[in-house]
């Protein structure tokens, strides 16, 4: 095999247990080659700004800067970035942002060896790389609902356990606004209660608790 068809790789994640586990796993490969790795996002867009390499493997839940935040800001720089999002994050909306944002690959951190492989090969080679459990979590919420800046934001306290009066005044609105937001977000998650929209909303990735 020559230099030619050897695949540059840089990975991303706060961990360095899992860097250290992917830096095993790509070395194991004669065409794959690890030329950098990053704790954050910011250090992963100076990463790769500095290395520009085939492929980047990036995990979405990273301090100083998140994931989909640096994916965007390397494909704004990159345009033909390739970026594989590897990620514990398994809801629908999570993996519609990180798409979005311009990531060409969604894997779980959970998945097999020979997958993780496969998709890193396919990626450089411009395919997409979704694998079947998580072209089947897209499907699962087709077509999507999306819900407003302000209902993402109620949603948020009513997770933190806060009242309508509660987030009426930290909104600084009235609490009859606030009854019509939750009514609404009610309807577009297709739950009866706030508790049961909070754990939609949680599982499928449109809020996080962290």
């Amino acid at each position: 095999m020559t230099d030619v068809d050897v695949i540059t790789i840089l990975t991303a994640d706060d961990h360095a247990l899992l860097r250290a586990g992917l830096a095993a796993v790509i070395g194991s490969q004669p065409d794959l080659r690890l030329v950098g790795e990053a704790a954050n996002g910011e250090e992963a867009v100076e990463a790769y700004r500095l290395h520009q390499p085939d492929l980047m493997l990036m995990d979405l839940r990273m301090p100083v800067m998140d994931g989909v935040s640096a994916i965007g800001a390397i494909r704004d720089e990159f345009p033909d970035a390739r970026i594989i999002a590897l990620t514990t994050y398994e809801g629908d909306e999570d993996i519609h942002r990180a798409l979005s944002a311009g990531a060409r690959g969604y894997l779980l951190k959970d998945t097999l060896r020979t997958e993780l492989l496969q998709v890193i090969r396919n990626v450089y080679r411009g395919l997409r790389g979704i694998p079947a459990p998580v072209a089947a979590r897209l499907a699962e919420y087709t077509p999507r609902v999306a819900l407003t800046a302000r209902e993402l934001e109620v949603l948020e306290l009513m997770a933190q356990g806060l009242s309508n009066p509660d987030i009426a005044i930290r909104l600084g609105r009235a609490e009859s606004t606030m009854k019509v937001h939750v009514r609404n977000i009610l309807q577009k998650l297709g739950t009866d209660d706030r508790t049961a929209a909070v754990t939609t909303a949680l599982r499928r990735g449109i809020i996080h608790l962290d």
